[in-house]
């Protein structure tokens, strides 16, 4: 790889002459980590040039620095840095790299509440979660299943000519015409609501859309509501507009609204396929919901992350769709139906909000890219995505019941919902099993499994749920899997050692 020249400048004001300038310039650059063993160096032309010097002065420096071993010159090739440069210094973590040290209090500076620990931070996937045997994790695509050739082809016919604007306008505000259109004549119909377009936006992802909507209904003086468990992200978002949250606990049935604080200014729920539990919120509690929105002059948003992935059963009319109020702001994602690269989503609510919704993000970020707007709407239009939700309903059906099965036989303890819907299990370990220190053992056995505690906001949350998913793993590797985890459970139970190697990623 070459080290781009516009990466070298000269300090103004720095001491010494413009060889030794140019030596320690580049020798930082190595000793620093941005130029690597190997990478060719500019030409000492080219360097001169941009660094309007003369080239003899380059041409020293490099002289020196070969002779120093920072680089290596091959004939008619130029010059690398040497194979036997120095590594970069590798700083223990938490000390200062920068000159001085940093004395900013950022806790303070920022204003913001203490975040939660390293353990409450999220369900987070490690980079190499490929490289696991069996992972059993959330969120993922699996190569196996997504339409990679017509997925290409549309995002083709989006680089073409004719959608040259589309790729390329500041849209400021807009959204791609035709992905507006399915999404109000396909998507939200499925979920029982009819939107103008003007009701409309389209985010970047669920997560983003969450955003928009606390940004707009919340301050320091509102109340949120928010389930117990409940999406580790919606918290953090939470935590940023300095509202008072109160947590609602998830029963057997989602929330319940009786166990409404009040007042409330903004209800935050999962009613379709409650996050992690799985539960599905019944009618006649979605209407009391409604009914109590209205009468205490509260908002709802509603977030709807999984509600393509329903599997064999009719999924219940969204609450948007019960909605006579105006009160309920939808929160959709294509982000899991087709994978969660994509980062596209939708928020539907009253023209109003949507507005303002709409000059929020355009201040933030403009608009979601054109180009993956456009391409997904030929995607969508062309019937590509209808086929693998179908593709993808069939192979999780099958992945689940062999999931339900292995932890049937095994013994485990389902703690969520076991009705058809979704990509994951919520499960729960024997009493005094510590679902973080089972996650960390099983990794040595190439197993992923997701800790609960993330998904918890009270200070003493319990530490024995944890949360399976099979969207990632492909069939003939749950029993094995399983088997695993419930080898590991066993063990912990029993006193004895986890295994410290074995099977690694």
């Amino acid at each position: 790889m070459a080290v781009s020249v516009d990466s070298f400048f000269l300090r103004p004001g720095a001491t010494g002459t413009l060889q030794a300038q140019i030596r320690q310039m580049v020798a930082e650059g190595i000793l620093a980590g941005r130029l690597r063993r190997g990478e060719k160096m500019p030409s000492s032309r080219r360097l001169a040039a941009h660094l309007d010097v003369s080239r003899i002065t380059v041409t020293l420096a490099y002289a020196d620095l070969v002779a120093d071993d920072y680089l290596s010159a091959r004939d008619r090739s130029g010059f690398f840095v040497s194979d036997n440069a120095p590594q970069p210094q590798d700083f223990p973590r938490g000390e200062p790299r920068t000159p001085g040290g940093g004395t900013v209090d950022w806790a303070r500076a920022l204003g913001l509440p203490r975040a939660d620990d390293d353990e409450r931070r999220g369900p987070g996937k490690p980079r190499n979660w490929r490289d696991f045997r069996y992972p059993f994790i959330y969120g993922q695509a699996d190569q196996t299943l997504f339409d990679h050739q017509n997925w290409r082809g549309c995002t083709l016919m989006a680089l073409g000519f004719k959608d040259f604007h589309a790729m390329t306008d500041d849209r400021f505000e807009e959204d791609d015409p035709g992905l507006l259109e399915y999404i109000a004549r396909h998507t939200l119909p499925r979920r029982g609501i009819l939107a103008r377009p003007e009701e409309i936006l389209v985010t970047l992802g669920a997560q983003n859309a969450l955003w928009l909507a606390a940004q707009l209904l919340l301050n320091q003086r509102r109340i949120a509501a928010i389930e117990e468990p409940g999406y580790p992200g919606l918290r953090d978002i939470l935590r940023q507009t300095r509202c008072r949250m109160q947590s609602v606990p998830v029963g057997g049935a989602g929330l319940d609204p009786a166990h409404l604080p009040r007042p409330v200014d903004v209800v935050f729920c999962t009613p379709s396929h409650h996050c992690p539990t799985g539960a599905t919120m019944p009618m006649a509690a979605r209407r009391r919901l409604l009914e109590a929105a209205a009468r205490d002059n509260f908002l709802v948003v509603e977030d709807d992350y999984e509600f393509e992935i329903a599997h064999d059963r009719a999924p219940l009319p969204a609450l948007k769709s019960l909605d006579e109020g105006g009160r309920v702001i939808h929160v959709g994602s294509f982000s899991k139906s087709l994978f969660p690269g994509l980062r596209l989503g939708f928020l539907v609510g009253p023209e109003p909000f949507v507005r303002e919704a709409r000059a929020l993000r355009a201040t933030v970020l403009r608009h979601p890219p054109g180009l993956i707007q456009r391409a997904a709407s030929y995607f969508l239009q062309l019937g590509h995505y209808d086929a693998l939700l179908r593709r993808t309903a069939r192979a999780f059906q099958a992945r689940r019941k062999a999931m339900l099965s292995a932890v049937r036989a095994h013994g485990l303890q389902v703690a969520g919902s076991t009705d058809s819907g979704g990509s994951s299990l919520w499960m729960r370990t024997p009493d005094g099993t510590d679902a973080g220190a089972l996650a960390a053992a099983l990794h040595h056995d190439s197993v992923l499994i997701e800790p609960g505690l993330p998904f918890f906001g009270a200070p003493a949350a319990p530490r024995h749920f944890y949360r399976i998913a099979y969207s990632s793993i492909t069939e003939d590797r749950i029993d094995e899997g399983i088997t695993r985890i419930a080898r590991a459970i066993r063990q912990r139970q029993a006193g004895a050692p986890l295994p410290s190697g074995g099977t690694r990623p």
